[in-house]
């Protein structure tokens, strides 16, 4: 199955920006990314399902699957990947910054027979999904996993949606950093580990804080 992993190499994770700077955003961001791809090379491996990941991205970028860049906004791009026709492959998009996912909880994707299985993230946003029919186009604007049910029941399209607290945690705000800390071994875990970055917990409330040396 194809899996387009979209990457914004060029607008690294804005919202981060109290607490990384611009070069510290990109190189976290690419550690999410070799997170990601790390997992489904991993899916591949142990878990039955074939994944051919290709990572859609704004911009040039070295990785160890296929890159195809398309500077166009997301729904656009995306939807260029998708079924176009019956018989066609159904294609699975995982955004890039899921760096709690493990091979469990991607393989749960694919275990619904369903034209759209959605994984919803944390305040509406659509953080997974995997398309089988052609009728079936994406809307990233807003909340979309709303959007995302609306435009396949207007199809008359069955949709099945997975429950998973790793899918639905995608890393935007500093506040997110203390998940991949608390629940997550890999590469992003690490970098915010080298960047000194640390738990803390004051008056009953986590946080996260950073040495300053």
């Amino acid at each position: 199955m194809r899996v387009v992993v979209p990457f914004a190499p060029d607008r690294p994770k804005t919202r981060l920006a109290p607490v990384l700077d611009e070069a510290e955003r990109a190189a976290f961001a690419r550690a999410m990314l070799d997170d990601t791809l790390s997992v489904l090379s991993t899916l591949d491996g142990e878990r039955g399902v074939s994944v051919d990941p290709l990572v859609l991205a704004t911009a040039p970028v070295d990785c160890e699957a296929p890159v195809a860049v398309d500077d166009r906004r997301l729904t656009a791009a995306v939807d260029d990947r998708l079924p176009a026709s019956d018989g066609d492959d159904p294609v699975t998009v995982v955004m890039s910054d899921l760096a709690l996912a493990t091979p469990e909880a991607l393989a749960r994707l694919f275990e619904p027979d369903a034209d759209v299985v959605v994984a919803p993230g944390r305040g509406g946003g659509t953080n997974a999904l995997v398309v089988r029919h052609p009728d079936f186009r994406v809307d990233y604007h807003g909340a979309s996993v709303r959007d995302h049910r609306a435009i396949a029941r207007a199809a008359d399209l069955s949709v099945a949606h997975v429950d998973s607290f790793r899918l639905a945690t995608d890393v935007d705000e500093p506040a997110d950093l203390v998940e991949v800390l608390l629940h997550s071994e890999g590469e992003a875990a690490r970098w915010l580990r080298e960047a000194d970055f640390t738990v803390a917990t004051t008056d009953g409330r986590v946080d996260i804080e950073r040495n300053s040396g």
